[in-house]
């Protein structure tokens, strides 16, 4: 029988095997860096939601999870390792999945370099207030370009433990914290006014929101990994509700934790006076001044661990554009060793490394511009990107269920797109809690979205024009496949949307 789609050639295939359920989930819960989010964008959320912010992030929750249904029901037909590129490709047509490959680089990229200024930032204040040592922002971010180049260049193995690490130590004192204001029963007595329906729905929903589907980018990662996963048709779904289900879950938790902590008035009078300091002094209050300063670390490792599973997104989208002759094909040149895309590690740290010298030597502030400017296009990239992938889910099953429900790949993609494409207006729309910018460096940085998909539809015109077959093949490498030999040898014909590879 005839295979719809060709196998990746012979020597260009990642470490089959190599990541389980619980590896995906560590590297996709890392990217969103819990830690940073509580300590860094929660009292933010209070500021603009107030007691009923934790809400906010329970309903960010469910719209992705009911994206998840339909992504995950796609994920047996779409044996690629690129993702919205591949699902894009295959339901909505090659020059739109060229459109999406073009927007994600671009967004992942955004969004990893941006968190090097961060960084940068409170590594330079850590070390200062800790040991005395003042070091530039500028040479702290580069230090984790190194350190994240190597482990980036490694097996995936490398980078999985060291971010179970991590992200275990980091959720591990947030969850310190938690036990410990349980314990106590918090500064007033625990409390449930946070979910009231009035709460929730308050006049701040629309910004809480904004913060809160900012606070998930990178859970729909877990496509990225099908290449390397243990049995990737049960992984890959098992993953994605599991990333979605914590991650809404705990944030919702830790910032319910933190009312309870100083109660609903006073969490919202510091959140106003003093974010920064709202969870620190908080676990300094309930557990010690030791554990504040073990969270000031773990800030640091979990944004660490961010970068890591970020890095690992952009090598692997490159990598699957190289193997289909989209980008150079050097960057789809994999270690001998290691079998990671080490030159597509190399060149996005050579690409970190520049932007952040850039930064450095413009006298630009590495919190309020390299993090908040150059990783707020990304956040939008994405959330984009999520809801051009609900609407090829939708697109691909429209003529043929293949088996499913109505519900899981009709009106989960439609409920799912709808909700995506609200969440896209309400970030533009209140960019500024993102940014901390005016309407002109606003302007500007919404325009990369629209101007990234319109440099690929113009790629996807003329590749169309100039090499047919390569186009009609965009997305439809089979990775679940034995490997092919060379390209006069591979099937031309693309792959037939809504059949099994």
């Amino acid at each position: 029988m005839k295979k719809s789609a060709p196998g990746p050639a012979s020597g260009t295939q990642l470490e089959g095997g190599a990541l389980g359920t619980s590896g995906i989930v560590f590297f996709v819960v890392a990217a969103a860096a819990p830690l940073l989010v509580m300590a860094g964008v929660a009292p933010l959320a209070l500021n603009v939601a107030g007691i009923g912010a934790p809400g906010g992030y329970i309903l960010a929750g469910l719209a992705l999870g009911v994206f998840a249904i339909g992504f995950t029901a796609m994920s047996k037909y779409i044996h690629n390792a690129g993702a919205f590129y591949s699902y894009i490709s295959i339901g909505l047509g090659p020059r739109w999945g060229l459109a999406a490959a073009v927007l994600a680089l671009v967004s992942y990229n955004a969004l990893e370099i941006g968190i090097f200024g961060a960084l940068g930032y409170f590594t330079q204040s850590t070390m200062a207030d800790l040991v005395g040592l003042n070091l530039p922002w500028g040479l702290w971010s580069l230090i984790g370009v190194g350190l994240i180049w190597f482990l980036g260049s490694r097996s995936v193995h490398v980078g999985a433990r060291f971010l179970i690490l991590l992200l275990t130590a980091e959720t591990g004192i947030l969850v310190l914290l938690a036990a410990a204001v349980l314990l106590r029963g918090g500064a007033e007595g625990l409390g449930v006014d946070s979910f009231a329906p009035t709460h929730v729905f308050s006049p701040g929903l629309g910004g809480v929101l904004t913060l809160a589907f900012a606070a998930f980018i990178g859970f729909e990662a877990t496509a990225l990994y099908r290449e390397e996963a243990k049995d990737p048709s049960r992984t890959i779904p098992r993953a994605t509700y599991l990333a979605v289900a914590f991650l809404g879950l705990f944030y919702a938790f830790m910032v319910w934790i933190i009312i309870q902590a100083y109660g609903p008035d006073q969490a919202l009078e510091l959140a106003a006076s003093d974010p920064a300091a709202l969870y620190f002094d908080a676990i300094e209050n309930y557990v010690g001044g030791w554990a504040s300063t073990l969270m000031e670390l773990l800030i640091i490792t979990s944004i660490l661990a961010s970068l890591l599973a970020f890095h690992n997104a952009i090598t692997r989208y490159a990598f699957a554009l190289s193997r289909e002759h989209v980008l150079p094909r050097a960057l789809g040149k994999l270690h001998p060793v290691y079998k990671s895309p080490y030159v597509a590690s190399a060149v996005q740290s050579l690409l970190a490394m520049i932007v952040i010298v850039g930064f450095a030597l413009a006298g630009a502030d590495p919190y309020l511009q390299l993090l908040l400017w150059v990783n707020s296009p990304g956040v939008v990239g994405i959330v984009v990107l999520q809801a051009m992938a609900a609407a090829a889910v939708l697109a691909f099953f429209w003529r043929d269920r293949r088996g499913h429900s109505i519900w899981r790949v009709r009106v989960a993609p439609a409920a799912a797109l709808a909700m995506l494409s609200y969440a896209t207006w309400l970030i533009v729309a209140k960019m500024d809690l993102l940014t901390a910018a005016g309407p002109a460096v606003n302007t500007v940085l919404v325009a990369v979205t629209p101007a990234s998909l319109a440099i690929g539809l113009v790629l996807g015109t003329r590749l169309a024009r100039r090499d047919p077959e390569l186009y009609a093949r965009l997305g439809t490498t089979d990775v679940d496949a034995e490997p092919s030999v060379p390209s006069e040898e591979v099937s031309n014909s693309p792959i037939q949307p809504g059949k099994a590879t």
